[in-house]
């Protein structure tokens, strides 16, 4: 048995875990947040076999697409008396980053 966590964007979070239920995969969905930009994301856990592994990260692959976004650069700490004009900067948000983890027992209580 294999635990899948994928951390992924909170726009994808929802239509992934809608996808996995109608696959019949259970999921849990936490809140979370963290990463370069400090904005929300969603860690999904799903425990399954180890032959429906390939399955649940297709599901997450068709699921969690990267995306452009600009945001704006928090300030560097500065010295009294100067002067910092922040400009957007685009980055590359989205996506899913998974981890797949060995399950030495499981029981549903």
């Amino acid at each position: 048995m294999k635990l899948v966590t994928a951390i992924v964007h909170s726009e994808d979070a929802g239509a992934l875990v809608d996808a996995l239920l109608e696959r019949e995969f259970r999921a849990t969905r936490l809140s979370s947040s963290g990463g370069f930009l400090k904005q929300g994301n969603a860690t999904i856990l799903v425990g399954v076999e180890d032959d429906q592994v390939d399955a649940v990260l297709e599901v997450i692959s068709a699921n969690c697409h990267s995306r452009k976004q600009f945001v704006n650069p928090m300030p560097p700490i500065m010295e009294p008396g100067e002067f910092y004009m922040p400009y957007p900067v685009e980055v590359e948000v989205g996506g899913a980053t998974v981890f797949v983890l060995p399950v030495e027992r499981f029981e549903r209580l």
